[in-house]
Order: structure tokens, then C-alpha cells, then sequence
């Protein structure tokens, strides 16, 4: 079966002018090969300047780079030319989440659902949104991997019941996935306990996932709690420990705050 990214390829070497660009690029997005994709996703944007679609696609994958800054830049060019675009409102969104910005992020996302008020992703945004909004109102301390550039929205604490307790893990696109994700891994740290008992392992420190887009990291930072840590695909195999390492230091100061 032929690859649709060999395909579109050679047809945008054929026709630099074709749209197919939008496609190859989101293709080589969603394959974490960002610096093709940023490529396709520039020469396109040059091309067509008056195209929403065309920075969208370039702020999408600019912020899967960590590039924040320049991400929002090309966000707010896609809304110049098209106010009413659902994604470039949620993209912004999750970059002022990302910063710590509640109060622009709820305006965007808020924007976001006049458009789509049926799309249930916008409404857990917005509701995690005013979660943190309640929380800085209160005085409460906030979500520890807040303002730590790649840790928000890439690691999230969970109790034993699967309750998620600080952090969030989102997808590529910036859709909240942390409670569909808590709710799978209620009872981990148990089964985890119960098959290193059995296999006599001694008792358990963490457990490593490894996928085509990214992996994850599990460790108990404290009794009763699990903490997942995701990463991309390409992260040294020996990093992972002292990445875990730190978050799990994060969330045990965050949690002696909260007792």
C-alpha cells in the first residue's frame, strides 16, 4: 500500500503551487518528523500569505517544537484573515494555559465554543480553565508544572482511584485527554505492586511505555499517588530517569503544600 506522504510529496514536487501541501505537512506532523513538516508548512505559508489554513498549520506544528512564541504569532495571523477558525482560537487557548494565562486562555476558548457549542473538547478546556481561575482566587497553591516550559500538558498526578489531582497530559493539538487517560489507569500502582510481589522484583519504582509518537514514564512520587510523565519517541532512553527524577520532586513539594 503506497504512503500517502510519498504520494503528496511528489505531488508538491511536481507543483510547488498545490494545496496538497496542508496535507503532507499535518501528515509529517502527526509522525513527529516536525522538521519536514516545518519546511512544507513554511514554503506553503509563502506561497499562499492569505491562506488561514496555511499558518494554522504552521502554528500547530510550531507549538509541537516548543516554539511558543512564534506558534502565537502564526495563530493570530491565521485569525486576521479568518476571525471565525475554531483552531487557531483553541491554539491560542492552550498557549496562554501553557503560560499561565488563565484569564486570556478562558477568552479564546470561550470565543472558541460560540463557534462550536457542541464540541465537548472545548468544554473541558474551559472548565479546567476556571478550575485554575478558582484556584489562584483562592490562594491555593497552583498546578506545579505550570510555568515550567515541557512539563505542562505533559505530566499529570493521579491518586489510587484514578482522580486526577494536578497537571494535565494533551495531544498534539491541544485537546485535554488527562481524565479519559486517569480514569484507564485507576488501580496501576496496585497491579503494579501485586505483579512485582509475584515476579519477585521487590517492590516497584517505575514503569516505562514505549509508542511511535511518544512514551511514557509512571512512578509512584508518593503513597497512593501515580505520576505520568510523557515524553517524545526520540528522548534518550537514559534521560527518562532523571526526568522522572525531578517530576516526582515537583509533585511531592507540590503535595506537603496541599496537606
Amino acid at each position: 500500500m503506497t504512503d500517502p506522504i510519498e504520494t503528496w510529496t511528489a505531488e508538491l514536487s511536481a507543483d510547488p503551487d498545490s494545496l496538497v501541501f496542508l496535507q503532507l505537512g499535518e501528515a509529517l506532523r502527526r509522525r513527529r518528523l516536525l522538521d519536514g513538516a516545518l519546511a512544507v508548512a513554511r514554503g506553503g505559508a509563502q506561497r499562499y500569505p492569505e491562506l488561514a489554513d496555511a499558518h494554522d498549520l504552521l502554528a500547530r506544528i510550531l507549538s509541537d517544537r516548543g516554539e511558543g512564541d512564534a506558534a502565537f504569532d502564526a495563530w493570530t495571523m491565521a485569525l486576521r484573515l479568518k476571525p471565525e477558525m475554531v483552531g487557531a482560537l483553541k491554539g491560542i487557548g492552550f498557549l496562554c494555559y501553557r503560560m499561565g494565562d488563565f484569564v486570556h486562555a478562558l477568552r479564546q476558548l470561550e470565543a472558541a465554543a460560540a463557534l462550536v457549542p457542541d464540541d465537548p473538547t472545548i468544554g473541558v478546556a474551559i472548565a479546567r480553565v476556571k478550575a485554575r481561575l478558582e484556584e489562584q482566587a483562592s490562594g491555593l497553591p497552583a498546578d506545579p508544572f505550570l510555568g515550567t516550559e515541557g512539563w505542562h500538558g505533559a505530566t499529570m498526578l493521579l491518586d489510587a482511584r484514578g482522580r486526577r489531582l494536578a497537571g494535565s497530559l494533551l495531544s498534539p493539538d491541544g485537546d485535554d485527554r488527562s481524565d479519559a487517560i486517569a480514569a484507564q489507569l485507576t488501580g496501576v500502582s496496585r497491579e503494579a505492586s501485586r505483579a512485582a510481589i509475584l515476579l519477585d522484583l521487590g517492590y516497584w519504582q517505575s514503569i516505562q511505555v514505549e509508542g511511535r509518537s511518544a512514551q511514557l514514564v509512571l512512578t509512584e512520587p508518593a503513597k497512593e499517588t501515580v505520576l505520568v510523565i510523557q515524553r517524545p519517541a526520540d528522548t534518550p532512553v537514559g534521560r527518562l530517569p532523571l526526568i522522572a527524577d525531578r517530576a516526582g520532586a515537583m509533585a511531592r513539594r507540590w503535595l506537603e503544600r496541599m496537606a
